[in-house]
């Protein structure tokens, strides 16, 4: 059992002594440098366990421990050897180290430190490389993981064996010190971070190179998530890496490879036309863990969903802990109706479900037909703490021919390789939600994505010199939004010429408009980019080798096994399959003394107590309900509102001044969904991305009615209000 938490006497010191973490951000990939460092104040040899979570998608890709002045670098093997060697290590008194990732989740890794002598330090230094996320805003987002929450393991699953128990911060007793060095093609705009900095500092004259660092004093008490901003970020870009001179050509590793950034860029007239139709399928977390702001969040996220979804799309509501519930036994059609019976069902729901079992609302979504000419798309808000993410992801990747999936996690606890997994699978986008951020605009976003026409027929044709030869490593692009970065890795073959080019050229059809977008390139290697590329490239390999082994459970599968731990070894990045391990074979003398097991605490942000700082991130309870969401609520399915004392409340007049304003020859509702308009475009500007859809449909409606006299509301409503928004501006 390998837990990670306080011991029960509570009394001796834990080992770990410090974390410094050193980030280099290239573009949108990153190196991180964890440095742990622990000491031994037992009087007796020591093993120490640490659990600790990692972005999903990181490539680990060094491992090594120094103790007193000498370092052993860890080798990566098969998993259950290094187990072995391990143990034999352990139980011949040798110095051991072992690093492994869990089979339940890949961003959950423990690391084993056994035979530390009393009174002696270890440093452990652990690199990883990652890809960072573009934010809806174009940020790239950066989080290294403060918290890892008590993961929910369904009952009946074999993943018992990571426990983990959380600490208030204020008892984590070890220190962090944090920074990053930022660059790009492009100047660095800002970087912005949920934690204290101290001030950018630009390392040359174009802003392309910066420095950041975490101000001193943090006590590690939140995840630390970094926004990074470029100008011109949407820049589509090759890089491409020479391989390693010491591995033998014509293996990944021996040759260059490319790393594509796509950027697809749709016709306007397109992206104009959002879709009228489609099941729209909002699968609610209602676990324990969501209680308080959490699940507040979500319900008023889903009456602005639910208030801009089109008329004639089908809906329905599923939320989920132990056990799960719908608001419809099938999905319905979208009316006035059963927009009104959903939404008063959303006002009862609390997180009172239990634990987070997400497998069985699934396999319930998906053992339902699809409706002819109405595209399924998932929509899934979790906290994200689950045991058996791989086997969720997997089934979201075989349903994947039949629906879109948009993920979405809440809080610091959520799990990245659940979330990105769910998306990416599910061919649509993932977003994360932490801190003070506004669910609303993000959850907005991608409900513009679902509406977006759906990218089909995608494909990629590489035109190289005849001498090189290309295989991609990445699985096949199964879904492109506007906007959105799609990455491909590639693996080149043979000798280039001298200043050779390439271009890639990605066509789709979108609508039935067939469309494509052309990138040249040149073969020739970047200079001193070391072997991220190889490493991320590997993980994505490894990674598709991983989920075929898991479909392909129960039938013979040593083959993919014995691939993903070749390539694995080969290119120095941990997979399901394999471990660190380190032993120190040292001067051969044993240390004396039985073993003593601890277990490091990691910090939990749920318990702790808050400080005066902490008091910004928690929302002040409001009596009253938003202005914005008192509004939106009023609307009807069709797009209109009524003229009656509850939209006068809303926009902040009395009824008498409504009625008597109205012109005289306009009908009541036409005069309403007006005076809502101007309401929105005159004092919610700020929050125009959350009720831009729903202000669509309100103008849909009114064109539809051809009202005579339009402009003449306008101006009342102006006048009414104390606006001066212009008929243009509200398109009408």
């Amino acid at each position: 059992m390998i837990c990670c938490g306080l011991l029960t006497s509570g009394k001796e010191p834990v080992p770990l002594k410090s974390v410094k973490v050193e980030l280099e951000v290239r573009d949108h990939v990153a190196t991180v440098v964890s440095i742990l460092n622990y000491e031994n104040k037992e009087d007796k040899p020591l093993e120490a366990v640490f659990v600790f979570p990692m972005p999903g998608d990181a490539a680990v890709c060094h491992f090594s421990a120094t103790i007193g002045q000498t370092q052993i670098v860890a080798e990566v093997k098969e998993k259950q050897k290094a187990r072995a060697e391990y143990d034999d290590a352990l139980s011949s008194g040798q110095q051991a180290f072992l690093l492994e990732e869990s089979d339940q989740s890949p961003d959950i890794f423990s690391l084993s430190v056994g035979s530390l002598p009393p009174g002696e330090s270890a440093s452990i230094r652990l690199e990883y490389v990652t890809e960072l996320a573009v934010q809806a805003d174009e940020g790239l987002r950066f989080v290294l993981p403060a918290v890892l929450n008590p993961r929910y393991h369904p009952q009946g699953s074999a993943g018992g064996s990571a426990q983990v128990t959380s600490v208030p911060a204020s008892l984590v007793p070890y220190s962090l010190s944090f920074s990053a060095r930022v660059s790009s093609p492009r100047p660095v705009s800002k970087v912005e971070s949920n934690c204290p900095l101290d001030p950018l500092e630009y390392l040359n004259t174009e802003q392309s190179q910066a420095m950041v660092k975490l101000a001193a004093g943090h006590k590690f008490d939140r995840d630390v998530e970094l926004l990074i901003y470029y100008k011109d970020a949407h820049q589509p870009t090759a890089v491409v890496e020479a391989g390693q001179t010491s591995a033998k050509p014509g293996t990944l590793m021996g040759d260059p490879v490319v790393m594509l950034s796509l950027y697809p860029e749709f016709p306007q007239a397109v992206m104009s036309s959002l879709a009228s139709c489609g099941e729209f399928v909002f699968l609610l977390d209602r676990s324990g863990s969501m209680q308080g702001d959490r699940i507040k969040s979500a319900m008023d996220t889903l009456l602005l969903l639910l208030k801009s979804l089109p008329m004639g799309c089908f809906f329905n509501i599923y939320s989920f802990g132990s056990s799960h519930e719908h608001i419809f036994p099938k999905s319905v059609e979208y009316s006035q109706d059963t927009m009104e019976e959903a939404l008063k069902k959303v006002g009862e729901m609390e997180a009172n479900l239990g634990g987070t079992e997400i497998l069985r609302p699934l396999k319930d979504i998906y053992s339902h037909a699809c409706i002819p000419n109405q595209p399924r798309q998932l929509f899934v808000f979790t906290d994200g703490e689950v045991g058996n993410t791989k086997e969720v992801i997997n089934l979201v990747k075989k349903n994947s021919g039949s629906h879109r999936c948009f993920s979405f996690g809440i809080g610091g606890g959520a799990s990245s390789a659940l979330i990105n997994g769910l998306a990416k699978e599910g061919g649509g986008h993932a977003q994360f939600i932490t801190g003070t951020d506004r669910m609303q605009p993000k959850v907005m976003q991608s409900l513009r994505f679902a509406l977006q026409p759906a990218v089909v027929d995608i494909s990629v044709k590489w035109d190289l010199p005849k001498e090189v030869s290309v295989s991609v490593l990445s699985p096949p692009l199964t879904s492109l939004f506007q906007g959105q970065r799609s990455l491909i890795y590639a693996h080149f073959t043979g000798q280039s010429p001298e200043a050779a080019e390439g271009s890639v050229t990605v066509k789709y059809s979108l609508a039935g408009h067939p469309s494509q977008n052309k990138l040249h390139f040149s073969l020739k290697p970047a200079e001193n980019s070391g072997l991220t590329v190889h490493r991320l490239a590997a993980r994505t390999l490894i990674r598709s080798l991983e989920m075929e082994e898991m479909e392909r459970r129960g039938q013979p599968y040593e083959g993919v096994k014995k691939k993903v731990v070749e390539l694995s070894v080969q290119s120095g990045v941990s997979s399901t399959f394999t471990a660190f391990i380190a032993v120190n074979k040292g001067n051969g003398e044993t240390i004396q003394g039985p073993l003593v097991r601890r277990n490091v605490p990691t910090p939990s942000v749920v318990q702790h107590s808050l400080s005066s700082n902490d008091s910004l991130d928690i929302e002040p309870q409001q009596p009253h309900r938003d202005p914005l969401l008192q509004l939106v609520s009023l609307q009807k399915a069709s797009g209109c509102w009524e003229l009656d004392p509850a939209l006068a409340a809303a926009v902040g007049k009395t009824s008498e001044e409504v009625e008597n304003t109205k012109p005289a020859s306009e009908n009541k509702e036409v005069w309403a969904t007006i005076l809502a308009l101007i309401w929105l475009h005159g004092f919610k500007m700020d929050a125009q991305e959350e009720w831009e859809l729903l202000a669509m449909k309100a103008v849909s409606w009114l064109r539809a009615q051809n009202a005579p006299c339009v402009a003449e509301c306008v101006e009342a409503g102006n006048t009414l209000l104390g606006c001066k928004v212009q008929k243009d501006a509200l398109g009408i």
